[in-house]
């Protein structure tokens, strides 16, 4: 352990599994105060028992509003701060061509993908501005810099995060807020199972892991205040 986020107190949402879960994990040991938050409560008691204290387990939907902010005031009123925000939440759908997504299934898409990205930013950003510092790394996906068959409500969904994540920081860094959008390729993650065909396993096997994108979250989180990464995007090397 070298405590690069000794004191740091960070919240991962989607830490229940996957990227989440590895960020959450890396960030522990180097230190950070960890807030651990997802749909599944049972998963992240599990965590946050394996990470031991001071993780806080926080079950959270991100798609409602009130209960994003009454997360965001529970880290504030136990720890004092909120350093970093690390949103890994997100989703997709085996029916996701045009020729078979709905209107709901679109709503649903954006609202997990983008809107609670949005939800949890507008939660934070208080607490950040008062103590003139903060972090928020969102987790976007290659297929913004390389459109594929991903559909277009998970496209269209992680380009505006990207969007949302240029855009706060225009805004918010004359408060010390920075923010970064991690670009993943291909990684073995739960995702990859609500693909419509099943991805070959000699492909799986070239695939980023969970850890892989947690590295790429810690790096960014570890560097100095005075450091700005806009974009990072991480390829597996067999598939890149």
């Amino acid at each position: 352990m070298s405590n690069r986020l000794q004191d740091q107190v960070a919240l991962v949402v989607g830490a229940s599994s996957g990227m989440g879960l590895a960020t959450a994990r890396a960030f522990a040991r180097e230190g950070a105060k960890l807030v651990l938050a997802a749909r599944s409560a049972n998963k992240l008691n599990a965590l946050a028992d394996e990470l031991g204290p001071p993780a806080m387990a926080c079950p959270v939907d991100v798609e409602d509003v009130a209960s994003v902010d009454q997360l965001v005031a529970e880290v504030v009123e136990r720890f004092g701060r909120l350093d970093i925000l690390v949103y890994t939440a997100g989703t997709n759908i085996p029916q996701r061509s045009l020729e078979v997504l709905t209107p709901q299934t679109w709503a649903m898409m954006i609202g997990a993908n983008l809107s609670g990205a949005f939800y949890c930013t507008r939660a934070v950003l208080p607490p950040m501005r008062h103590q003139q510092a903060g972090l928020i790394i969102y987790v976007s996906s290659a297929a913004v810099q390389r459109p594929d068959v991903s559909g277009v409500s998970y496209q269209a969904s992680k380009h505006g995060v990207v969007g949302l994540a240029h855009g706060t920081f225009r805004e918010e860094r004359d408060h010390g807020i920075r923010t970064c959008v991690i670009f993943p390729g291909l990684t073995d993650t739960p995702l990859v199972l609500k693909r419509p065909t099943p991805t070959p396993p000699e492909v799986m096997a070239k695939a980023l892991q969970p850890e892989d994108v947690a590295e790429a979250c810690l790096f960014v989180a570890a560097l100095p205040p005075r450091t700005y990464v806009p974009e990072l995007v991480l390829m597996p090397a067999g598939l890149a």
